[in-house]
């Protein structure tokens, strides 16, 4: 029993020593615009999650959560940029295009900047690239879906969409499975203002049509809903290129318990047809 609690162990504790030089909690890998953090899974690996922190927290703590676990445990390479505006309010962020705002870095830039180097430092194939993101973080994956949809295999956004001015198209299909809570209030299905409107966080449900539009989906319900253990889901499998999922928790600001794992498997089945 003893050797069968380590053998487990050993699955999910980060593989930092591969990393040649950089990438642990305490050495992140400096690139010229920015920093990641990696850890690579002990044994083959399946593909690569990049995931995005939300505004205020760090790609170091992205290391230290569940997702990661989960994510190492199925043989996934998992990285964990920093988003960094030092010039912003909110410096801990990403670049998210709206009313109001401005950057310095082009975040699109600096993740494919983390590709290259994660390929070139760390052997890391990025052919087979899920990329997630939470609250601001999943706001910017659904900016890099739309405006750079070859950056990834597929996109995982959670609690975060558009903000407004939304994009009235975008570049080309995507593969897309949208998480967001029934009761969230920091980032409201509907979205919600700052600043006396200055700042408006966009519409789940208006980011969504500009999808269907951009995938050529033949109807604006979708072909399929159903409810499973408290979660409630909706496919557009209709459209012209692409598919678009959206799953419904009742919680509040974040994933539901199980995601890392569900969001897995979806992107597995992408991976098994030809990339839209």
């Amino acid at each position: 029993m003893i050797r069968q609690l380590m053998l487990s162990a050993a699955v999910l504790i980060p593989a930092y020593a591969n990393a040649t030089d950089c990438g642990g909690p305490e050495m992140p890998c400096e690139l010229d615009d920015g920093t990641y953090h990696i850890a690579l899974p002990n044994g083959d690996v399946r593909g690569t999650l990049m995931h995005l922190h939300g505004g205020g927290a760090t790609g170091k703590g992205v290391l230290d959560s569940g997702i990661a676990k989960a994510a190492l445990s199925r043989g996934y390479v998992l990285i964990a940029p920093q988003g960094w505006h030092p010039e912003n309010r909110w410096q801990k962020d990403w670049s998210v295009p709206g009313k109001g705002m401005s950057y310095r870095r082009d975040d699109i830039d600096f993740l494919r900047d983390v590709l290259v180097d994660a390929k070139s430092r760390h052997g890391v194939a990025v052919q087979d690239v899920l990329l997630s993101g939470f609250s601001r973080g999943g706001s910017m994956v659904w900016n890099v879906a739309c405006e750079a949809p070859d950056l990834a295999r597929a996109y995982a956004p959670v609690a975060g969409a558009f903000w407004d001015d939304l994009p009235e198209n975008c570049a080309s299909p995507v593969d897309l499975f949208h998480t967001h809570g029934w009761t969230d209030r920091v980032v409201p299905l509907e979205g919600r203002s700052f600043d006396n409107g200055r700042v408006i966080q966009g519409d789940v449900w208006a980011s969504l049509f500009v999808l269907r539009e951009t995938n050529g989906c033949v109807n604006r319900q979708p072909e399929t809903g159903s409810a499973e253990g408290g979660l409630w889901f909706r496919h557009w499998t209709d459209c012209a290129a692409g598919q678009i999922d959206l799953m419904l928790h009742p919680g509040g600001h974040g994933p539901p318990q199980g995601w890392t794992d569900r969001v897995l498997d979806w992107f597995e089945e992408r991976m098994t047809d030809s990339p839209t």
